[in-house]
């Protein structure tokens, strides 16, 4: 790519400017693809760009002004995005998106980046956001979560019109669309067990299951339902995917809807014996919300390629859905379950403990809610997976919470 060095510089000044001093190595890769860059050559230039980016950062704005003014010829005419992409097919009456946290715990850094970047397209376009709980595994719930996402939920998305929806209070509703989906033979009550199951997936044959008559499923179903019916592994629905046993992706093959999960549940307690699982539950969901426009993390791919199908078979549009790389963060811990364990330990005094990157912490700490909203603005829809430290992070996060406080 001829000039590359000088063109990376160039826009990653740019995008310094733009953002108060700092560069991201994303928009600058964007950026490049109008001047020629191919996908296929991101991996050859990353480190590049990576290092350029760095250098570009350690300048003060009044450095990056003075640089830009060298190399701005370098800037392609035709006009780059900054701040938020477009989306395809939005409406006059805007978009309705989601973001949906399990109840395993509170929200801290990893959750603002995804339900922020939601945020901002529901207050450009106008709409609503259902911050949907997800509760239907009753093995993994922390009982304060509920209120805890409630609150962060106020604090974090101020002004954004929003509604909390919790799965475990719509279960008759997956029920109806289990009944749905077997009446119109798309599903079917599979009692063999997990390893006969996988023999029969590895071999790409259908299970003696799938072939059932619909009345002898609709009487299965009824016995997973009853108190003494089946038990815990006896059976569980599975999707009758279009491809069967066959589809070349093992993930796509009469994948599971609903289990039997005996374990108490926080909310409903022993009310219910069989459980939707994620595809089902999210599925339902986002046809009764009517949901347009998804964003999610590019590892749910295939979990939407399954609700797409399940969308197909009862006749329904299948709305937009972006994906975005992950941010891994490599000093920090963010897995809910161990800062849990770590606070029973007495590691930490609570999910607002000032050492902890948990928005209760940030919040306790006195950051401003705009400043997230920022930091997903820059990270935008990209596909890119990314490593950051602790240290870069929060010198990003500070730099938001004070342009935003100006």
């Amino acid at each position: 790519m001829k000039d590359f060095e000088k063109k990376a510089k160039a826009y990653a000044l740019k995008n310094a400017i733009t953002y108060e001093g700092q560069a991201k190595a994303g928009s600058i890769i964007s950026s490049l693809f109008h001047d020629g860059l191919k996908k296929e050559d991101v991996k050859k230039y990353s480190k590049q760009i990576l290092e350029i980016a760095k250098e570009v950062n350690a300048l003060s704005l009044e450095e990056q002004k003075k640089e830009f003014e060298k190399l701005n010829k370098f800037v392609s005419e035709r006009e780059v995005r900054e701040g938020l992409e477009e989306l395809p097919d939005v409406k006059k009456s805007g978009v309705i998106m989601r973001f949906a946290p399990s109840a395993s715990g509170p929200w801290h850094i990893g959750h603002a980046i995804t339900v922020c970047l939601s945020a901002l397209y529901v207050k450009k376009y106008g709409g609503k956001l259902y911050i949907r709980i997800e509760d239907t595994n009753p093995e993994n719930i922390y009982p304060s979560a509920y209120k805890m996402i409630k609150e962060e939920s106020n604090w974090l998305l101020k002004g954004i019109k929003t509604e909390i929806v919790i799965q475990s209070d719509r279960m008759d509703l997956y029920y109806k669309y289990i009944e749905k989906l077997i009446n119109k033979n798309n599903a079917y009550v599979c009692t063999c067990s997990g390893d006969e199951f996988r023999k029969y997936s590895e071999k790409k044959e259908n299970c003696p299951c799938r072939n059932l008559e619909i009345s002898e499923n609709k009487k299965r179903w009824k016995n997973m339902l009853d108190k003494k019916g089946y038990t815990e592994g006896q059976a569980v629905v599975r999707f009758k995917s279009q491809n069967g046993m066959k589809d070349k992706n093992p993930a796509m093959r009469d994948f599971p809807l609903a289990r039997i999960n005996l374990t108490k549940h926080p909310r409903t307690k022993n009310k219910f014996k069989v459980w939707p699982l994620m595809n089902l539950a999210v599925t339902v969901d986002d046809i009764e919300l009517k949901m347009t426009h998804i964003i999610r993390g590019k590892d749910h791919r295939d979990n939407s390629k399954r609700q797409e199908m399940i969308y197909k078979v009862l006749d329904k549009k299948f709305p937009w859905v972006g994906f975005i790389g992950r941010i891994k963060f490599k000093d920090l811990e963010l897995s809910t379950t161990k800062i849990r364990q770590d606070i029973d330990a007495g590691k930490y005094s609570g999910w607002d403990d000032l050492k902890l990157p948990t928005l209760a912490s940030l919040k306790k700490q006195g950051y401003n809610p705009k400043a997230f909203w920022k930091f997903a603005e820059q990270v935008g829809l990209s596909e890119a997976d990314k490593v950051m430290e602790k240290q870069e992070y929060f010198k990003l996060l500070n730099a938001f919470n004070r342009y935003t406080r100006e």
